[in-house]
């Protein structure tokens, strides 16, 4: 892996945040607060230093924390290695079609921090952020306390793994384990695993855990359906050269909508294939509509596991169509292997309820996507759901600003490959609210 950008000589980060600790009694300035040490936040300094612009950036761990500490450990990122992109950095390496483990994204994130020296105090858990009485904003850590002019949340998208309600009516007996506690199928008990939830986390972990021996149900929500490959190059690549990966949050009907769509059913390994429910399906995984409800001993499913399997299957040959119209507009078709046909994937009835004694499943893993817990922004962007309000990641109120979630300001807002772009446009945003009001005029 080469380096782009500015040269990675000089003090290690240790040295480095060594050097910037604080005390904690002090009130200390800056420009800029920006709170997390992850792809959002590392971008955002580095955005942040092209522009001249002081600042900081707290984390409660160290850098790539939830890669360390919060994933699997056969997770792969779902993107290849050459659509790992940040601002000023780049993979360089000898496999550009492979995917990173998770081990290499941590390299990744440190190098790219060292590169230009990033100016991260980590272990500074950030306990409230409230308005400054003479203006911006005032930061209390477990280390001491900040003003800055502007704030920037770039604590991301997959924080706190969601569990709903009636996981307390499963019996005690019953492990349940969400996936930033899950590292591999030894740790499970014996039997079988109900997995909730088909999105890229839930159907990566049935396939694994079944594989290991453990019989494996999962019960199938909305999911989106993606090939791993379609005319002889990876999905990821059309997604990219057919712009869909850039279209802006004002361009779509519902952003809302929109950013509510659930992760990618897909996977990233060396051999590339392709893994949605008809994958599951011949390893002898078996489906089951949505969760829906406990009791006595009983997972309540929904009758829907047909419809969502369909929608998925129209939408995916809707996405295929629009590939294959790119494909005509712009010459490639003699080019390229013949357009392909998606097969549908054909569901026979599904069961209504799960009973987790009499299937001897033992462990109940909820893949079920994630939340944000902004309690200690104690500011007033926060919608009924607990949810930032923002506009592109512009919240109302000046100087605060949000980053890294789902479809922020792109369609590839919360990937490695698009937290770059989303940071330039905020870190110009700072800029000209900084600027002097006659030059900001001009």
């Amino acid at each position: 892996m080469n380096r782009e950008g500015a040269a990675a000589g000089g003090p290690g980060l240790r040295t480095r945040r060594a050097a910037l600790r604080v005390k904690e009694t002090t009130m200390y300035r800056t420009n800029t607060i920006v709170v997390g040490g992850g792809q959002a936040g590392l971008a955002m300094s580095r955005s942040l230093l092209d522009r001249g612009l002081g600042h900081l950036v707290l984390e409660r761990g160290r850098v790539a924390e939830r890669w360390r500490s919060e994933r699997w450990d056969s997770l792969r990122l779902l993107t290849p290695r050459w659509q790992s992109r940040l601002p000023g950095w780049s993979y360089r390496g000898s496999d550009p079609a492979g995917f990173m483990t998770r081990g290499e994204v941590i390299d990744f994130l440190e190098s790219y921090a060292r590169s230009f020296r990033a100016p991260v105090l980590e272990g500074v858990a950030v306990h409230g952020v409230t308005r400054h009485p003479s203006g911006g904003f005032r930061v209390e850590t477990d280390r001491g306390d900040w003003r800055a002019e502007n704030v920037v949340v770039a604590t991301g998208h997959c924080e706190h793994p969601f569990v709903p309600d009636f996981a307390t009516s499963l019996p005690a007996d019953v492990e349940q384990v969400v996936p930033t506690r899950y590292r591999n199928p030894s740790q499970l008990a014996a039997g079988g695993v109900l997995v909730v939830g088909a999105s890229a986390t839930g159907v990566q972990l049935a396939a694994e855990i079944h594989r290991s021996g453990r019989p494996v149900t999962i019960a199938v929500g909305g999911h989106t359906r993606l090939p791993r490959t379609y005319r002889g190059r990876d999905i990821m690549e059309w997604l990219d050269t057919v712009g869909i990966w850039d279209e802006r949050y004002d361009q779509v009907r519902d952003i809302a909508a929109a950013r509510r769509q659930p992760s990618l059913q897909l996977i990233g390994s060396d051999d590339h294939r392709s893994l949605d429910l008809g994958s599951l399906q011949a390893l002898g995984v078996r489906l089951a509509g949505r969760a829906v409800g406990a009791a006595r001993g009983r997972v309540e499913l929904a009758d829907d596991l047909p419809e969502s399997v369909a929608a998925a299957d129209d939408r995916l040959a809707r996405l295929l169509d629009r590939i294959d119209a790119f494909i005509r507009g712009t010459g490639l078709d003699d080019r390229l292997p013949a357009p392909e046909t998606a097969r549908r994937i054909e569901v026979g009835r599904a069961p209504l309820s799960v009973d987790l004694a009499g299937s001897r499943i033992r462990t109940v893993l909820w893949a079920t996507g994630y939340r944000r817990n902004y309690d200690w922004l104690r500011v007033p962007v926060l919608d009924a759901r607990g949810e930032i309000r923002h506009e592109g990641g512009v919240t109302a109120v000046p100087g605060l600003y949000v980053l890294g979630l789902q479809f922020l300001r792109r369609r590839k807002s919360s990937l490695l490959d698009g937290v770059g772009s989303d940071a330039g446009d905020l870190a110009d945003h700072i800029e000209r609210r900084l600027a002097p009001p006659l030059l900001r005029a001009a």
